[in-house]
């Protein structure tokens, strides 16, 4: 059997469940463990240190213009045969979508199992792990799987009810210029976490946010995350942030209480980087309660403390 995955998280997904051995494929953007994999997804952003504001615009122009950021490499995708091709259909912006994938394979000479993974809330990112094993005929690893990770997040929701930790006022943002919010199952990371973010999209599209109504919110934690981007790129596009009116006042800024964190624990939606989110969130909301391992927290970081941290 031989797969090929469009879609980084799902790479991720199949890493984690030992089932890398029929992974003969993946894009530009896939997690490390598939560096040495073809790479058929490519995408005309790669390689350029583009900012918020550029991508944005980018994205608008070429959405208006009906057109994709992503190209299949068709020829290398013709070579590699595949029995089943994992895609998406949550965001333009971040991965190639289900239409693309199509036109792609409609040219191929051996036609291929297209499995859309789509989820909207994080059950539905659970369900994509067991959807994931499932087309590969190893249904019972995933679940294994997933009842490990479930053990973690009990964890979590029972030190919170036994510590009666109150709600935090959060707010997520998915992109700094134009400023987005939260959606899909980003908003039930954080409730597992121990927050409520009012400003949030559940199991819904991220979408812009007004600055002004982000200073009536006065969110008492403020975590960055904008998709495609760790900690030091973010902190590059801090300013267009510390300079509007108002952001002195935030409660978060005045509790030293903004953070920095990596995209893959939020916009990547492979259950074990989401649920590495839960537990990054946990220690964010309530570090009286929650303390979590070097590996996590290497993720993410208080905005006080980013001049003296070196990236690695």
């Amino acid at each position: 059997m031989k797969v090929v995955s469009f879609l980084p998280a799902a790479t991720k997904m199949i890493y984690d469940m030992g089932l890398q051995e029929y992974l003969c494929g993946v894009t530009f953007e896939c997690p490390k463990e598939a560096a040495d994999l073809p790479k058929i997804v490519r995408c005309i952003l790669e390689g350029k240190n583009y900012t918020s504001i550029e991508i944005d615009r980018i994205f608008s122009a070429s959405k208006a213009q009906g057109k994709s950021l992503y190209w299949v490499d068709d020829e290398l995708l013709e070579s590699i045969s595949p029995d089943i091709v994992f895609t998406q259909d949550i965001c333009e912006v971040c991965n190639i979508d289900t239409v693309c994938t199509e036109t792609a394979v409609m040219k191929l000479s051996k036609t291929p199992t297209i499995v859309p993974l789509s989820p909207n809330n994080l059950q539905d990112v659970f369900d994509c792990a067991i959807t994931i094993a499932k087309a590969m005929g190893k249904e019972e690893v995933a679940l294994n799987y997933l009842a490990k990770l479930q053990q973690k997040t009990d964890l979590i929701l029972d030190k919170l009810r036994a510590n009666r930790a109150p709600l935090k006022r959060v707010m997520l943002m998915e992109w700094i210029e134009p400023i987005y919010n939260c959606g899909h199952w980003i908003p039930f990371q954080i409730a597992a976490a121990g927050g409520v973010d009012m400003l949030s999209n559940p199991a819904g599209d991220s979408i812009v946010n007004q600055w002004d109504k982000i200073v009536k919110y006065n969110p008492q934690v403020l975590v960055i995350a904008p998709c495609g981007f760790d900690i030091s790129r973010s902190f590059e596009e801090m300013p267009l942030l510390t300079s509007k009116t108002g952001w002195d006042n935030l409660d978060a800024v005045k509790n030293n209480q903004v953070y920095l964190a990596d995209f893959d624990m939020f916009t990547q939606p492979s259950i074990g980087t989401l649920v590495d989110g839960i537990e990054a969130l946990s220690c964010m909301f309530h570090p009286e309660i929650f303390k979590t391992d070097t590996r996590i927290q290497k993720k993410f970081v208080n905005l006080n403390s980013i001049k003296s941290y070196q990236v690695i």
